[in-house]
């Protein structure tokens, strides 16, 4: 178990089978802190972008699906709340519904196709994809291209 730090962001976890299910498809973890069986709780340390993915059903079926790519933020830093992230942090992208929940994992399956990990990047292209899928446009793809000026960009601190 590695310790919380203060300054992290907390994600709770949980996982009710056939019931609740919220999990992470991609991101650093910093820290892990299991609760019980069904519960635990991972930190994020400043910067770090993460997906959550929450799904829930009833005795009718899907009631809720909804994935957030989200970017831990700096103690101090203004934020956006969520539900289960301590405190909360820059929503990056939001999706609701199974179809467009489908479209968003899709693209992070494109990113790790290409031997790129999704948390590594930019938050930009996480909020292009958003605003495409809300104009109901297809995002342009994320190229290892693209990753290599991303990479040279934050080197020289731009």
């Amino acid at each position: 178990m590695i310790p919380f730090a203060s300054h992290h962001t907390q994600v709770e976890l949980i996982w009710i089978e056939k019931q609740v299910e919220h999990w992470l498809r991609f991101g650093r973890e910093a820290g892990e802190r299991i609760i019980n069986r069904q519960r635990r709780m991972v930190s994020f340390a400043p910067g770090s972008v993460f997906a959550f993915v929450r799904w829930q059903s009833n005795d009718y079926g899907t009631v809720l699906s909804r994935i957030d790519i989200v970017r831990a933020v700096e103690p101090g830093e203004a934020y956006q709340t969520l539900p289960f992230v301590r405190p909360g942090g820059d929503i990056l992208l939001h999706a609701q519904r199974w179809p467009k929940v489908a479209r968003v994992l899709q693209a992070v399956d494109a990113i790790d196709a290409i031997d790129i990990d999704p948390a590594d990047v930019p938050p930009e292209y996480w909020r292009h994809v958003h605003n495409r899928m809300a104009a109901r446009l297809e995002p342009r793809r994320y190229t290892p291209t693209r990753h290599t000026a991303f990479l040279k960009r934050r080197r020289v601190g731009q």
